[in-house]
């Protein structure tokens, strides 16, 4: 043992400061590791497979399908596109989520203050993958959108199903698939194909026509439940309006539903001059012998559908179907 009185050597002084130096190392090692994402995990989206840390640190969230899936789930986004959220999904009143503005007029470089692990883009967004790739290329862009060709109540499970694989939310996701499956099945067991259906979209103050399969929102319930088109219209589009068609061939081919998707409801109903879906139709005097209106065989898709279109949004309107066919069995 080293005397009180004796000096330390050059080599115990070299031990020394090589034991602090080691331990300041660790310790920052260790910080460094509790920080750090705790890994990556390998998903599929519609670009591929994608390598996503998991859990993400940083979100950026552009898909207006996903935004009520991740409000629910807790995630907390660095930034968004709050102007294009529904007041009914809480991002909207956080004023902490940088806004990238509507798919219109996108801020794209304020993704870049975000410093994204993940960026959640489709639909509108769609179009600016490039473009957001080349301002945040370290982070993984994930789009989810349902994919033309596949069954659309399919693709709305891959998606929450792939995002509660990154977030950790499995068994939400599990959750959310069963209810929209248990909704499905609801409709399948009550609609009888006898019954011929009509789907529409109303904006400023008119009737637009929503084809079997291709027209927004409503168009895939066809393909869905096997529906019987009231009418079929030859060149029908995917229109977010709808196709323009007169309420007197609506009126004559005489549906027996009627299934409708108020676009304004989501994106102008503060507006002067509204007119809500529900007085647009009663209005009709052309629609007033029609069996559906008759029989008040008439059904709403949430206010928000417009803007909100992910699962729970149609597993809401399939359960209310649901509700409406079962009454009359």
């Amino acid at each position: 043992m080293q005397s009180p009185g004796r000096p330390l050597t050059a080599f115990s002084i070299t031990l020394v400061s090589a034991l602090l130096l080691s331990g300041c190392a660790s310790g920052r090692q260790d910080a460094e590791e509790a920080s750090a994402p705790s890994g990556t995990i390998e998903v599929e989206d519609n670009n591929g497979a994608q390598t996503v840390a998991s859990p993400p640190e940083s979100v950026v969230a552009l898909d207006n399908r996903t935004f009520e899936t991740l409000s629910d789930w807790g995630v907390e986004l660095s930034a968004g596109a709050v102007s294009l959220m529904p007041d009914t999904v809480g991002y909207a009143q956080d004023e902490s989520v940088i806004d990238i503005g509507t798919h219109n007029e996108p801020d794209l470089e304020a993704i870049v203050a975000a410093g994204p692990d993940v960026v959640v883009n489709g639909q509108r967004f769609t179009q600016y993958h490039d473009d957001i790739a080349s301002l945040v290329p370290e982070a993984t862009i994930l789009e989810l959108d349902p994919r033309e060709g596949e069954p659309f109540d399919a693709e709305l499970k891959r998606q929450v199903t792939v995002l509660g694989e990154v977030f950790g939310k499995q068994d939400e996701a599990a959750r959310l698939v069963a209810g929209l499956d248990a909704a499905v099945e609801r409709v399948n067991a009550a609609y009888d194909e006898g019954e011929s259906v009509m789907a529409v979209s109303t904006s400023g103050g008119e009737i637009g026509y929503l084809a079997p399969g291709v027209g927004r929102t409503l168009g895939p319930a066809f393909d869905i439940f096997g529906l019987t088109p009231a009418l079929e219209v030859e060149g029908a589009s995917d229109d977010h309006q709808g196709d323009d068609i007169s309420v007197e061939a609506i009126a004559d081919s005489d549906p027996d539903w009627i299934l409708v998707m108020d676009r304004d409801a989501a994106v102008a109903s503060d507006e002067a001059g509204y007119a809500p879906a529900s007085n647009i139709l009663s209005d009709s005097e052309a629609l007033s012998g029609v069996t559906a209106v008759q029989e008040e065989q008439i059904l709403y898709m949430p206010a928000d559908t417009y803007t909100n279109e992910g699962i729970q949004t149609y597993t809401e309107f399939f359960d209310a179907f649901a509700d409406a066919l079962e009454a009359r069995a």
